[in-house]
């Protein structure tokens, strides 16, 4: 079955094509992203491909699964992770996002806030900038101007070694979605223009789990913004809490449940773990907002 009537859907977010190093999302669907952490430390699933062959391996897989885009990171982002040197960075990263952009028929990310990472990434395939400090980085924002990729701009209260120790907010729906404007302003004044710009609430990333919880019922506030919206929930500790503080191995079904729910409240691309549970479960959530469409398609 083809996925033109997706296509058709008038969403209520700003739709067109994203261009990653010439390979195209049509963000006029949801699109699932599938994480691969190629640290020994990250929250969910570090060391599992620390190898290049076994990082392929997983890309290869998650593609297979339904995965649009590939997000590669080197350096965890988990509360109370201790960075990383950029060489050590590079030496994770680049074999992989290489292999993958020389094989594969997607959009590969790289997920860094390093100048050089970002260069060096760009220059083997990599499509796309996911950046949880949002180009704050000396150096980060110039040379994304430079590179001429998309560019995911992250909100994030403090650092990972920190971000959760006492974060606060007035209006967390309001804080957030301020500090992603500005930062928004802040990157098309220095000559990004608003086509290579994605938003990122950043769920998890200095948010209590009431924080995380607003944020995703109010997600299609977020719209106002008028620019791409991606989300990263999986497995995340705000889906352990609502699941009655069930471990990372019990928190599929809920991390599916809150996927589905950023998706029907306008999310372009939802960045997962589990990409087969994720992707149908999408899949159902497009066609059943057109419905309409899917009339003749489904007789």
């Amino acid at each position: 079955m083809q996925n033109e009537p997706q296509r058709s859907f008038d969403r209520h977010l700003a739709v067109g094509q994203l261009v990653c190093a010439g390979k195209v999302l049509d963000l006029t669907c949801t699109h699932v992203m599938g994480i691969l952490n190629i640290t020994p430390d990250s929250f969910s699933d570090g060391g599992k491909f620390f190898v290049r062959d076994a990082a392929l391996e997983r890309a290869r897989q998650m593609v297979a699964e339904g995965a649009s885009i590939i997000d590669v990171g080197g350096e965890s982002t988990r509360p109370g992770a201790a960075p990383v040197s950029v060489a050590e960075e590079m030496d994770r990263v680049i074999p992989v996002i290489e292999a993958i952009a020389k094989e594969l028929d997607v959009p590969v990310s790289v997920d860094t806030s390093r100048p050089e990472v970002m260069r060096a990434a760009v220059a083997v395939g990599a499509g796309l900038i996911n950046d949880v400090r949002a180009l704050r980085v000396e150096g980060a924002l110039e040379t994304a101007v430079e590179l001429g990729v998309p560019v995911c701009l992250m909100h994030m209260q403090g650092e990972p070694a920190t971000m959760q120790q006492n974060p606060q907010y007035g209006d967390v729906v309001s804080e957030v979605k301020e500090y992603l404007r500005e930062r928004v302003r802040e990157c098309v004044a220095a000559g990004i223009p608003r086509k290579r710009l994605l938003i990122d609430p950043g769920f998890g990333f200095g948010k209590r789990t009431i924080h995380n919880l607003l944020l995703l019922k109010h997600l299609h506030e977020f719209a106002e913004i008028g620019l791409p919206i991606l989300v990263g929930v999986s497995r995340k500790g705000m889906i352990g809490r609502a699941l009655n503080d069930a471990p990372l191995d019990q928190r599929l079904f809920g991390s599916v449940a809150a996927a589905v729910i950023a998706a029907w409240q306008g999310a372009s691309i939802v960045r997962v773990h589990d990409v087969r549970a994720t992707a149908d479960a999408i899949r159902v959530c497009d066609v059943v907002r057109n419905a309409e469409g899917w009339r003749e398609a489904m007789r």
